[in-house]
């Protein structure tokens, strides 16, 4: 039924305009919590030096934050799918909003990480639970690839908006400024939330996986603190972290595979498009956030730019990613996920071996064209991602593999800020960017192909046909 929304089991109708209203307060969540990931970076050598904190520490700022948020994403889905959609989305409303608050009031980087911390618990709610309450709203197909496509649209303007907002802020006032931007669009969105957005829920929700949530942050949290803090806490430290990192992985495959209602089933992984799409989207995110993280460093603290110029030479990337990302859309409709997939492996990796002969000297006309290859292949690579993991999967499966596909990106963009910090130079760190593009390049021709196809519809065979309950769209 078009333009319907089943509330907590039962139909009703919405205008238009009320679907377009509850679109548009989705996108404010996605706008707060995408600008998390970019305003701070602009903000990281004042923040460095107010709170004296070396650079382990300011990647954990980042971290703390992208790590919190690629581990919880999955809970909260099924989390939204159980106790109401509406109900988990204000929570994460109120949660991210009092995470902002307390971050603009950190007396300390220890606090300050702590409060990033909450503010990734609260933004784990709202993106994944509003991709869900678009995806009932917006019954039509049509009408749905239009709202979906606004809702990437807001990455891009938050790309855009993010390292300009930040640099203005920071010099205007300082560094705290940053987080208070989401304090009045947070209590907004939670008032236009409660007043708009109707409650709905899964027919028939799965159960929570407790174990599997505790593998994930294990996971993550050893495997980062491993690369992070590997230097100053030593070889030894770095082993036992790697290797409680691998346990945790290895515990994570055999139990999920024997769970009813994993996690994250395991089965997906059978499928090579859907496998290499979570290889490219921590490959491609994880040289984002190298990108973002040297950039900042490199502009201000080398080449002595203030916050907000260093902000604005970063306009390249996000305003090519804003163009170029819905013309690889067109593409991947009309061509199919191969062509964009194969620019981005290539414009990645020339932008990574480009990046690392940058010195103190480089005229910045051809440092902003190095970065406008860096946008241009980004730009291409984020909408097949999705599109490459939900292929060939039936529709009940097509929420949870974007999911995950969310969840790569969290965790690629984590790895990226922890591995480039861990570089003895930024050089290296840039060689290792041209790496990920390499890797997305050879992925891609990998898993697009009349073989990768083949593995996908097998797997939505099995996946049918099985009566195990896989996770609900979220």
């Amino acid at each position: 039924m078009t333009g319907s929304v089943r509330l907590c089991g039962v139909v009703s109708q919405m205008t238009r305009r009320r679907r377009i209203l509850v679109l548009l307060i989705c996108c404010m969540s996605l706008l707060i919590v995408s600008l998390d990931n970019t305003i701070v970076n602009v903000a990281l050598p004042s923040l460095g030096h107010d709170l004296h904190a070396p650079v382990s520490g300011l990647q954990w700022t980042v971290d703390a934050y992208t790590l919190t948020l690629a581990s919880l994403l999955m809970l909260a889905g099924s989390t939204a799918d159980r106790v109401g959609r509406r109900r988990t989305f204000q929570t994460g409303l109120v949660i991210f909003t009092a995470g902002s608050l307390l971050c603009s009031l950190a007396p300390s980087l220890g606090w300050l990480v702590a409060a990033r911390i909450v503010q990734a618990v609260g933004g784990s709610m709202l993106n994944p639970v509003a991709m869900s309450i678009i995806t009932n709203t917006f019954t039509d197909r049509r009408e749905r690839a239009q709202a979906i496509g606004v809702w990437g649209g807001v990455v891009g303007v938050s790309m855009a908006l993010g390292p300009v907002v930040g640099g203005l802020l920071t010099d205007a006032v300082n560094w705290r400024a940053i987080f208070w931007i989401n304090v009045p669009i947070g209590l907004l969105a939670l008032f236009l939330t409660w007043r708009f957005v109707p409650e709905s829920k899964a027919p028939s929700a799965r159960r929570i996986d407790p174990v599997g949530q505790v593998l994930v942050i294990v996971l993550l949290g050893t495997l980062t603190y491993g690369i992070i803090e590997g230097r100053a806490a030593g070889p030894a430290v770095s082993a036992v972290c790697f290797v409680v990192a691998a346990a945790a992985l290895a515990a994570l495959v055999v139990f999920e595979l024997r769970r009813p209602e994993p996690l994250i089933d395991m089965r997906f992984f059978r499928s090579a498009p859907f496998s290499g799409a979570a290889v490219m989207a921590v490959s491609g995110f994880a040289g984002l956030g190298a990108f973002l993280f040297l950039n900042t460093l490199y502009l201000q603290s080398h080449r002595g730019l203030s916050a907000l110029a260093a902000g604005l030479c970063t306009l390249p990337v996000a305003a090519t990613t804003t163009i170029v990302g819905p013309l690889s859309g067109r593409l991947v409709g009309t061509r199919g996920p191969r062509v964009p997939l194969i620019v981005a492996g290539v414009c990645l990796a020339a932008a990574g071996a480009l990046l690392s002969q940058v010195t103190l000297t480089t005229p910045l006309p051809l440092l902003l064209g190095i970065y406008l290859v860096f946008g241009i292949g980004f730009g291409m690579l984020n909408p097949p991602i999705t599109n490459t993991a939900v292929s060939g999967m039936p529709l009940a499966q097509a929420g949870v593999a974007a999911a995950v596909a969310s969840t790569s990106r969290q965790v690629g963009q984590s790895l990226g800020v922890a591995i480039a910090g861990s570089m003895a130079s930024s050089a290296a760190a840039y060689r290792v960017n041209a790496l990920y593009g390499l890797i997305v390049l050879v992925v891609a021709l990998l898993t697009t192909g009349r073989w990768a196809r083949a593995t996908a519809e097998r797997t939505a065979a099995r996946l049918a046909e099985s009566p195990q309950v896989t996770l609900s769209r979220g």
